[in-house]
């Protein structure tokens, strides 16, 4: 592939031939499929990394659920076991 620029052939006799246009600007017009694909691929990742780091968060906040249970349970525990010494007292 040369780097040359590439002009668009004249219509008729007496015409300015138009700026030169880039391989890359062809490239660019000429293939719409591609540039849909690109973004596209760009809408899928974006949707990974968010089905990611909503995975992420619901780990954490399902660790954060669990560890508050394990306290509240903790808690419970402790209380029944003042509650029974408070009534073994009493007796």
């Amino acid at each position: 592939m040369s780097a040359s620029p590439v002009t668009a052939p004249m219509s008729g006799p007496g015409t300015v031939p138009s700026r030169p246009t880039s391989s890359h600007e062809i490239n660019h017009h000429t293939r719409p499929q591609e540039h849909t694909m690109h973004n596209l691929m760009h809408e899928d990742l974006a949707r990974a990394q968010m089905s990611a780091r909503l995975g992420e968060a619901h780990q954490l906040r399902r660790g954060h659920q669990l560890a508050r249970a394990r306290r509240l349970g903790r808690k419970a525990e402790l209380a029944a076991q003042q509650a029974r010494l408070a009534l073994a007292r009493a007796l």
